[in-house]
């Protein structure tokens, strides 16, 4: 009988360890028996691996003094990790029973490049976060969550969800590492762009799901989310769209007035500073989230 092959799970700790804990447990009960998990604790000045070990023993906990964001936390975490499979996992997220295994069977299937499992909210499973990705439309440069399950046992979808996705190694080597320039949001979709540029499919297991508490790192509508989602979305269709001039006559015209009148203070000055900062000072990379408040 052949050994199950060896999946890396690599999450990314920020400040949350009893939420890391959660993940851990549910891991823990998983019952997957080929596995090594990779903790990367992104700006961490000290050590928590006593902590986590009380709930995983064998977990790898790396300690990063820097914030490397998303990307950057998860590309240090893939140096470590031994695997045939990596599962990117968001801390936030609770694993059940099968899924591993389910998502492992997706790879069965002729150019395959990553699997995704259904996300649900943990705060009301029955809820649908994630069952696929449209297209991004080429003038708003948004595209939608899809919440909808088919009577398939698999579907494909234009990207996976860096919550929760299974990519193999020698994908991983041929698609280079997960973009860093973005530090937060749209490095999924830029990757997932690079994975379907090699003319690999992204799938969706319909027979497994997670649990996601979405947004507890940054908020659900913080303007730290709304300044990087802005600022990567024109950075991502720069890089990616063919009618990148289209996108942003509509965005100038349509997208910025909208937003600049219709939020909050410090989400139109979020909103604000990632234009400027994806126009014309052209930055990535991480922006302190301290310059986004408002004084009272």
């Amino acid at each position: 009988m052949m050994e199950a092959p060896k999946v890396s799970i690599i999450t990314v700790n920020y400040h949350q360890k009893e939420v890391t804990a959660d993940l851990l447990r549910s891991i823990q009960a998983c019952g997957y028996s080929n596995l090594e998990v990779i903790i990367v604790d992104n700006e961490q000045s000290g050590d928590n691996s006593l902590f986590y070990r009380e709930f995983l023993p064998n977990v790898q906990v790396i300690n990063s003094s820097q914030n490397l964001g998303f990307a950057g936390a998860n590309n240090l975490g893939m140096k470590y990790a031994s695997g045939e499979f990596f599962f990117f996992l968001n801390n936030d997220t609770e694993l059940g029973e099968g899924v591993i295994e389910t998502l492992l069977e997706g790879f069965s299937f002729p150019g395959t490049g990553a699997v995704c499992p259904i996300i649900r909210y943990a705060e009301n499973p029955e809820k649908i976060q994630f069952a696929g990705f449209t297209p991004i439309h080429p003038l708003t440069g948004r595209n939608k969550l899809d919440q909808f399950l088919t009577n398939q046992s698999w579907k494909q979808s234009h990207y996976f969800h860096g919550a929760a996705v299974m990519i193999s190694r020698d994908t991983i080597a041929q698609m280079g590492d997960m973009p860093e320039d973005y530090f937060l949001y749209y490095e999924e979709l830029d990757w997932s762009q690079r994975l379907r540029d090699l003319g690999l499919k992204i799938l969706v297991s319909q027979q497994v799901s997670i649990l996601h508490k979405e947004s507890i790192s940054t908020g659900k509508n913080s303007p730290l989310k709304v300044y990087y989602q802005t600022r990567n979305r024109i950075y991502f269709m720069r890089r990616n769209a063919g009618f990148y001039p289209a996108f942003l006559l509509f965005f100038l015209l349509v997208s910025f007035p909208k937003n600049i009148f219709s939020l909050s203070r410090a989400h139109a000055k979020a909103f604000r500073k990632g234009v400027l900062d994806a126009l014309f000072y052209q930055k990535t990379g991480y922006t302190d989230p301290v310059s986004f408040s408002i004084p009272r």
